[in-house]
Parts: C-alpha cells; sequence; structure tokens
C-alpha cells in the first residue's frame, strides 16, 4: 500500500510521529479503480472519506431531467466524499466516479473517529479541513450569484490550470453552470481579446 502521500499530505499540517504513521497505516484502505468506475452512487450511504493518492474524480449531482452538475473534482492529494452522507448515514443524492485511472486511500467513519480520540491533533487537522472545505463552498456560491459566467470560467482557469489537461470542456461547464457550447463561446471571445 502506498500510503506515503497521505503521511507527507499530514505532515505539511502538523508533523506526525512514528506511532501515528503506522495507525494511519492500519486503518486506511488502498483501492485502485478504474476509469469510469463508482466509489458512490446516489441512494448509498458514504461509508468512507477518501484521498487521492493518483488520478482524478469527479463528483456530481443528477436531476431530474438527467443532466450532471458537478459539485468538485479531485485530484492527487486532495479528499473527495460527500460529508452530509458519511456523518448523518443517510442515502447520498450524488455520485462520485473515477475520470482516470486512479488509486485511492479510504477511512471508515468508525476508523476516522478512532483516530480523532486516539490522537487529537487529527481533530485539528481534519477540522482545518472541513474549514477550508467551507470557505471554498461559500466563495464559489457567492461567484455564482455574483459573477458572470466569463468571470467564473477565467477564475477557475486561475485557480485550477492543471484540470484543463485532465478534464474535458464538457465537465467543466457542468461546474461552472453554463453549457459546453456557450463555453465554447466564451473561449473563442477571450482567444479574440
Amino acid at each position: 500500500m502506498n500510503i506515503k502521500p497521505l503521511i507527507d499530505y499530514f505532515n505539511t499540517l502538523l508533523p506526525l510521529n512514528e506511532e501515528e504513521e503506522q495507525f494511519i497505516e492500519k486503518i486506511f484502505k488502498e483501492r485502485q479503480i478504474k476509469r469510469r468506475q463508482f466509489i458512490l452512487q446516489e441512494g448509498d450511504v458514504a461509508k468512507y472519506n477518501t484521498f487521492v493518492v493518483e488520478g482524478c474524480l469527479k463528483m456530481y449531482y443528477v436531476d431530474d431531467k438527467g443532466k450532471e452538475h458537478n459539485l468538485q473534482f479531485a485530484i492527487e492529494n486532495w479528499w473527495i466524499g460527500d460529508l452530509g452522507s458519511f456523518h448523518s448515514e443517510k442515502p447520498s443524492k450524488l455520485y462520485i466516479e473515477a475520470m482516470e485511472r486512479s488509486i485511492i486511500l479510504q477511512i471508515r467513519k468508525e476508523d476516522q473517529l478512532q483516530l480523532f480520540i486516539k490522537y487529537p491533533k487529527f481533530n485539528r487537522i481534519f477540522r482545518v479541513f472541513t474549514e477550508n472545505a467551507l470557505i471554498n463552498i461559500q466563495e464559489r456560491i457567492l461567484q455564482n450569484i455574483s459573477s458572470t459566467a466569463e468571470e467564473r470560467y477565467l477564475d477557475f482557469l486561475d485557480r485550477y490550470p492543471y484540470f484543463f489537461q485532465r478534464i474535458s470542456n464538457v465537465q467543466i461547464a457542468s461546474y461552472l453552470g453554463i453549457t459546453p457550447e456557450f463555453l465554447s463561446t466564451i473561449r473563442k471571445n477571450l482567444s479574440k481579446s
């Protein structure tokens, strides 16, 4: 199991000792995921919090008309999961799917709680992680209600330049809440200016 990227991630936040590293290795499970394989589907309870070692995943919602709405992408050293379902143990309304062949590390809720009890520094690490996720969600909501589609696209380009080699324009348009055709128009207009 390749636990080193996760240990390195934690060490950037708060240094771990050998005992903590061994416990991490014991409670996280590695999975190899094929492209287009789901790690969560609507109606399932999210049983894991997921760290991406290698690859790219997306989390999305499918509306009543069958249209996908991308909520999040996750690449190396990012976390992904339906936190609402994970904590409430209620069925998810979301899907999480691999966009590339991926290697992930997953932790079950009961193991995560045990980690917090046994090593309180992880409670702090996950709190900071959750606070940062909340801040990003608030910024995205504010941007969606106050910015033009072009401004949202330019912000996405600025924040996530590494996604453009890995994610299709259709997926980006879904994330931005616009049609692929409108994204194409925006890109054409920007290239002229």
